[in-house]
């Protein structure tokens, strides 16, 4: 905890002028705080709440894509519609002085899984102690509860990876960026390929879309239709990458990517890393989630979770 996190009773019982600041002129005190493929994301203030805030908008090179727009509002909404413990409040939507669009959100506080795991891979002590694999299934639980709620409202994330997931300081875990976010009634593929825009429109049939490392078969052959077997796989992945602390595909140029989904099938998690002691019913589960044919993974994510549940419960799976 920061002095800047500290509530002081002169912000609280401030008044509030009779010509109070709206929209974007209320923000201020602008500092970096991170950079996606099209967006930037500030820390600010807001003079009338008397807090800091997270402030999103497009990168100035996608400022006058029709696309991007489109898609930086779907995200804004989506994150809005979902309203879940486990996702980021969103507060306001609008445009700057310029016209340009923004939005603003809760600021979190805390580490992605992918550092995480990286500090794991370093055998860092206070994280090993702190994220055994007991731990891991219980933030992959969580996430799982958070996008069962999505799917219940029609929306597939389809970009499920460890960087997506914030875990606060006091254990909040956060599903992050639903800017890929497939809606009830979107048939197509929302495509942000190698993050390069296009002004095709959103729905665009035979590309692919995710993070290569964790997508699943059918993104990597850019399938249409895709349906929740996509954020299960990519669950899945993560799930595997928390067991072994290897990911599941190795990094490399796209296309070696997404040839090693297409041709490569999942070894065993105990088998990949015989030195973290992996049960045999996390194999199971991992393993399952990780079918390359959607059919044969858990039908619904509430099903994965719960499998998830039961083995944190009881130690083990019941017989099938």
């Amino acid at each position: 905890m920061h002095d800047d996190d500290l509530i002081y009773i002169a912000e609280t019982d401030s008044d509030l002028p009779r010509h109070w600041l709206s929209g974007s002129l209320k923000y201020g005190r602008f500092r970096p705080l991170g950079e996606g493929g099209m967006s930037i994301i500030q820390r600010c203030y807001d003079k009338n709440l008397k807090r800091d805030v997270a402030y999103k908008t497009l990168r100035p090179e996608y400022r006058d894509s029709e696309q991007a727009n489109r898609r930086f509002l779907r995200e804004a909404r989506v994150t809005a519609k979902i309203s879940h413990p486990g996702t980021v409040p969103l507060y306001e939507i609008g445009r700057d002085r310029s016209g340009n669009l923004y939005f603003t959100m809760k600021l979190l506080v805390g580490r992605d899984l992918d550092q995480i795991f990286a500090k794991l891979v370093e055998e860092c002590p206070e994280t090993t102690q702190d994220f055994p694999i007991p731990r891991l299934i219980d933030i992959l639980i969580q996430v799982g509860q958070t996008v069962s709620y999505a799917h219940a409202h029609g929306v597939i994330h389809r970009d499920l990876k460890p960087a997506n997931i914030l875990i606060g300081e006091f254990g909040e875990v956060t599903v992050l960026d639903w800017g890929l976010a497939k809606v009830h009634g979107d048939e197509g593929n929302d495509v942000r390929s190698s993050a390069k825009m296009t002004d095709a429109g959103l729905t665009q049939p035979g590309k692919r879309y995710g993070t290569p490392l964790y997508m699943s078969p059918e993104q990597a052959r850019g399938d249409s239709g895709i349906d929740e077997g996509t954020d299960i796989y990519n669950i899945g992945s993560m799930f595997y990458e928390a067991l072994t602390l290897q990911p599941l595909v190795k990094r490399g140029e796209i296309e070696d990517v997404v040839a090693q989904v297409l041709l490569k099938r999942p070894e065993k998690p105990s088998r990949a890393a015989p030195q973290r002691d992996i049960p045999t019913d996390l194999d199971r589960i991992c393993l399952r989630a990780l079918a390359f044919e959607r059919k044969k993974r858990f039908k619904t994510l509430p099903d994965l979770v719960d499998s998830l549940q039961a083995y944190r419960l009881h130690g083990s799976l019941p017989a099938e």
